[in-house]
């Protein structure tokens, strides 16, 4: 009959947390002696107790295994920053040739270096030209009408006041105050 399965969990009494500790140590130092003899491994094994003490296994020279290991495991974060670097050169190397390719563009629209184009290119920006020329008319010619609408509604506005302060007056009467009867306004917007 073979033994129970054991449940991982900290053991509590002192004693056999030592006794197990010990012959898990022990345990772990045979294999790792066992990998370095049958597999020619190079094989470290550093073990801290609970109290702090050290216990250590090394097949060859443990510097020499602890060094390996920093130069493996910082050469493969230098491979990964390197290729973020390379995106980001070449991230920054796309936007600039955008970044020229539109400052060119605006060159053009404000006609400045326009005898390197050839004739096609003339023409199109011709057209582009001539487009957003009539945009600009349109917009031009919306906001005035929209203005025009505003005055003519103040202007009504205005009438209408300029209409209840007659009759007030005229309620007042002449006699009551000093003022001077004024006309109805000649000034007509037309269009």
């Amino acid at each position: 009959m073979g033994r129970g399965r054991v449940v991982m969990e900290r053991i509590k009494n002192n004693i056999n947390l030592q006794v197990t500790f010990s012959k898990r140590r022990n345990g772990l130092r045979k294999k790792a002696h066992e990998l370095s003899v049958l597999c020619d491994a190079q094989v470290a094994l550093i073990i801290y107790s609970s109290r702090g003490k050290l216990y250590e296994f090394c097949s060859t020279d443990m510097n020499k295994i602890l060094e390996r290991y920093r130069q493996s495991c910082y050469s493969s974060q230098d491979n990964v920053a390197d290729n973020e670097t390379q995106n980001i050169y070449q991230e920054v190397s796309r936007l600039k040739v955008k970044h020229e390719a539109l400052q060119r563009s605006q060159r053009h629209l404000l006609g400045e270096d326009l005898q390197q184009l050839r004739l096609k290119e003339l023409l199109v920006l011709e057209k582009q030209l001539d487009r957003t020329l009539s945009k600009a008319k349109q917009e031009k010619t919306r906001m005035m009408f929209n203005q025009l609408e505003e005055l003519r509604k103040k202007e009504n506005d205005l009438a209408g006041i300029n209409k209840q302060l007659k009759c007030e007056l005229q309620e007042v009467g002449p006699s009551n105050a000093n003022y001077v009867a004024c006309e109805e306004p000649t000034l007509r917007l037309h269009i």
